[in-house]
């Protein structure tokens, strides 16, 4: 194949991914008439299921091992019955490399020497900077370039720290170090951040500024205090914590074997509290990801805070070993100055009364223990479990049950945000991902339900029928109970029930009763998710940002199916953040500026949420994107911005349906045109690279330009690849028009069209024989190279193909005067001649470049 513009054989000699089949002997099987063999559809999905059974999940009460249920659960994903839609739609639209996103797309690094693991992440719109925790350094970065300098803290773990963790048989250079794995605005100047000090818990006030003018950033050697039940020991254990007023929430192991974890309340004024020890009821080897503070009512006294962890369920069948089931915990937030005893004060009346109370007199609200049960234990602590699970026929449910990372989208309403969460599999056979929404309405009603109570002979886990004490375990002791200050004014059976009942029956099913989106059978594994919520022409959307362990992110957005109560994922973009593919272990979104930050334990990773020049130059292309980020201004896909005067935009991100808003593009028709030439016997590539990796391309063919065009079809000889179509033992038949069409979201538009004339055998022997003839009689203007064409077509030897082409190139030149024996003009005879310059490329074998974008930061 060659291109006529230019130089018939620049496609050759520049690309050689297509290897010339050789001829294969006899005649060329006839080619068939018919549609094109093509794969089965995938069928699509049944009936969403049924409202779970009390207590678990559809089909959880009859378990059977994991490795019975795989092949089962293979099929059923791999027919696309996950979530009623084609299994194509896991294709990422774009797919756009590590290279490509640093030379075209914005993409900044930053990395430290000698450091690591950037697991904390803080995002301060107001002061416009990210602070990040890693090991043994704090970092300041501005928010809008990374790479740029910012400022850090060198924050190592004491010397006798160390060598006290390497006494205790720990590696003294990967894990007695200070990983900083807690990172909270504290007030408006300062920071709180909390580190494993080389298994010694620390934590530090880190001054950061009010204003983002101002170059402060330095931590208090003077405030420092232990870090023990907020950040964990071990580097390689998870915590979670959200700090609330001046005190820490936090999930975390309080030993140094990793053996005690507990939900822990520490800092401020009031004594801390913790979850019953060594009950497994309570927690069973958690794996804590996330805490939130929600608003319950407009009452703040009922505010609460969840946790999301995953753990072993105690209430797993017998015999198939440890099971881990997602949970979402809830406790009540604890506060001051509020109720009956304080109750019109001010925040400055507040503030005095906290310092001039004693602990024991203040007028503190909610859970603060039981008075002789649960002393300094949490009161109101109540978890459930989180389905996320593909319904299956009979009950057979797809379970993905190990919890990776949540995010709260927050809505207008703050009492209902959304919660978004990803989630893996935990069989080593069948690995799959998932994404799950839940509605705080829904999380409430299972903490309104049943408890679990455990019973019968068989000692089997059933909903409990008896009197369930007042005031109801779990509520929060605000102005609704108006008998009760706080949990330690509750009567005694309320707090042995609370004790013996952390468990409700019902779980918390997601929103739809399915996953919103998932991936099986893919090379990679959810690990983090953040959303955004963007405005567009047509409505309001969520665009998902999910990091994977292979150091990529996928943009997904939400868009209604049939109502804007059945949603359906469109995965839009796969995008190479780490060119070392490490696992993307943080996660940060910045609305205000279109930002993404990731981080992983090699760098820092920063990168617009948009890039709609990738997308194409057409009107259509911009439209079946639907990306709500993006919109047709009538000459190039640009950034869609709410509530413009620009009266040119188009945008359709729920149908993407080019016909209604491209029907007056003027580059709409314009189809671009290639010559190609191939010889009679020999190989063809009809190359047609479609810019969306979820069109289908069909190939059309006519003789000429009046004839009906007729789909190509695939045999033996025509033979379909990623690039395009492989014609072998051309034949004479075989000239004509090709045109390449992408069929995408229902609209089919022509991408290339290309003309090919097939030279026969003898006249192409003929021409190569006698140099170069007069052959191209049919090509007004132009002149081929029939000899150099043979060479390459018939497979040339090894190098031979770098060697017709400098003969191509070197015709285009003008000719170099030949120097004679006494030299170049204007230079005497007496005079030595010039010694030319030596090149030390050219002395040996060329050393192979990488690409500008492969260049260390």
């Amino acid at each position: 194949m060659c291109e006529v513009p230019a130089c018939p054989l620049v496609s050759v000699c520049s690309h050689t991914r297509v290897r010339v089949p050789e001829r294969a002997p006899g005649p060329a099987p006839p080619r068939p008439a018919g549609p094109p063999r093509s794969l089965p559809a995938d069928a699509a999905g049944g009936a969403g299921p049924d409202r779970a059974e009390p207590g678990h999940s559809r089909g959880a009460t009859s378990q059977t091992p994991a490795m019975s249920r795989t092949p089962l659960l293979l099929l059923l994903l791999l027919r696309g019955l996950a979530a009623g839609r084609p299994a194509a739609a896991a294709t990422p639209r774009l797919k756009l490399s590590f290279p490509e996103l640093r030379a075209r797309h914005g993409l900044h690094h930053f990395s430290l020497e000698h450091s690591c693991c950037y697991e904390a992440l803080l995002l301060d719109e107001e002061r416009g900077r990210l602070f990040v925790g890693a090991k043994n350094h704090l970092l300041s970065l501005a928010l809008d370039d990374i790479s740029q300098r910012g400022r850090k803290i060198y924050w190592p773990a004491p010397v006798e720290w160390r060598e006290e963790c390497n006494w205790a048989g720990k590696d003294i250079t990967a894990e007695c170090m200070n990983f900083v794995k807690i990172l909270h605005p504290y007030n408006r100047t300062h920071l709180y951040a909390c580190g494993t000090g080389a298994f010694h818990p620390v934590c530090a006030f880190i001054e950061a500024g009010q204003h983002a003018e101002e170059p402060v950033f330095k931590l208090d050697p003077h405030h420092i205090e232990d870090g023990k039940g907020k950040s964990p020991y071990d580097p390689r254990h998870t915590a979670a914590s959200v700090l609330v007023g001046e005190e820490l929430y936090s999930g975390v192991a309080t030993d140094l074997m990793g053996r005690d974890f507990t939900i822990f309340r520490s800092l401020g004024r009031r004594p801390s509290i913790r979850t019953e020890q060594h009950d497994s009821r309570w927690l069973n080897e958690p794996k804590f990801v996330a805490v939130f503070l929600v608003p319950e009512s407009e009452d703040p006294d009922d505010d609460k805070i969840y946790f999301f962890f995953r753990e072993t369920a105690v209430e797993r069948q017998q015999g198939l070993g440890k099971t881990s089931f997602a949970r979402i915990g809830q406790i009540c937030r604890v506060r001051a100055c509020t109720g009956r005893g304080a109750e019109g004060q001010g925040a400055q009346g507040c503030h005095l009364l906290l310092l001039l109370t004693p602990v024991s007199s203040l007028p503190w609200q909610n859970d603060m223990g039981g008075q002789r049960s649960l002393v300094n234990k949490w009161t109101t602590f109540l978890k459930a479990r989180l389905v996320c699970a593909v319904p299956g026929p009979d009950g057979a449910d797809t379970h993905f049950d190990e919890l990776r990372d949540v995010f709260l989208l927050q809505t207008r309403d703050k009492r209902n945000p959304l919660i978004y969460a990803i989630f893996s599999t935990s069989s080593s056979v069948f690995q799959g991902s998932a994404v799950c929404v839940y509605t705080m309405a829904d999380i409430r009603r299972a903490f309104l339900g049943p408890f679990a109570h455990k019973e019968g002979p068989n000692y089997q886990w059933v909903s409990y029928q008896g009197r369930v004490p007042y005031p109801r375990p779990g509520m929060c002791p605000s102005k609704t109970f108006g008998t009760f200050g706080s949990t330690k004014d509750f009567p005694d059976e309320v707090i042995q029930f609370a004790r013996h009942h952390p468990l409700m029956y019902n779980p918390v099913l997601p929103h739809g009763q399915r996953p919103l989106f998932l991936q099986a059978t893919v090379p990679y594994t959810f690990t983090r998710i953040a959303v955004d919520r963007v405005t567009a022409a047509d409505g309001h959307y969520d665009v998902l940002f999910i990091g994977t362990d292979v150091g990529t992110v996928l943009k997904v957005v939400s868009v209604p199916k049939e109502s804007w109560h059945r949603m359906e994922p469109l995965l839009l973009e796969e995008l190479q953040v780490f060119q070392d593919s490490s696992p993307i272990i943080s996660l940060q979104l910045s609305s205000k500026r279109h930002q993404l930050y990731a981080g992983s334990s090699t760098a820092l990773a920063q990168l617009p949420l948009h890039r709609c020049s990738a997308y194409g130059k057409a009107c259509a292309e911009c439209c079946l994107a639907r990306d709500p980020y993006c919109a047709w201004d009538g000459n190039t896909c640009t950034r869609y911005v709410p509530n413009t005067k620009r009266r040119f935009r188009r945008q359709d991100v729920r149908n993407g349906d080019p016909n209604v808003l491209c029907s007056e593009d003027p580059r709409r028709d314009a189809v671009p045109q290639k010559q190609l030439y191939g010889v009679e016997g020999s190989t063809v590539f009809l190359e047609c690279i479609p810019k969306s990796l979820q069109a289908r391309i069909l190939w059309t063919y006519q003789h000429n330009l009046n004839d009906p065009q007729r789909e190509v079809q695939m045999d033996e000889r025509v033979v379909r690849t990623e690039r395009g179509v492989l014609l072998r033992s051309v034949q004479r038949s075989d000239a004509g028009l090709y045109l390449c069409h992408a069929t995408e979201h229902g609209f089919t538009q022509p991408l290339l069209r290309l003309s090919l004339e097939v030279i026969g055998a003898r006249q192409a022997t003929g021409a190569a024989s006698a140099g170069e003839p007069q052959l191209a009689a049919g090509i007004p203007g132009r002149k081929v190279w029939y000899r150099d064409f043979l060479q390459l077509v018939e497979r040339p030897p090894l190098g031979a193909t770098d060697k017709v082409c400098q003969r191509l190139w070197s015709r285009g030149r003008p000719p170099t005067p030949a120097r004679s024996a006494a030299g170049p003009p204007g230079r005497g005879q007496g005079e030595e001649p010039r010694r030319a310059r030596r090149r030390r490329t050219h002395e040996g074998p060329r050393a192979e470049r990488g690409p500008r974008s492969a260049s260390p930061w």
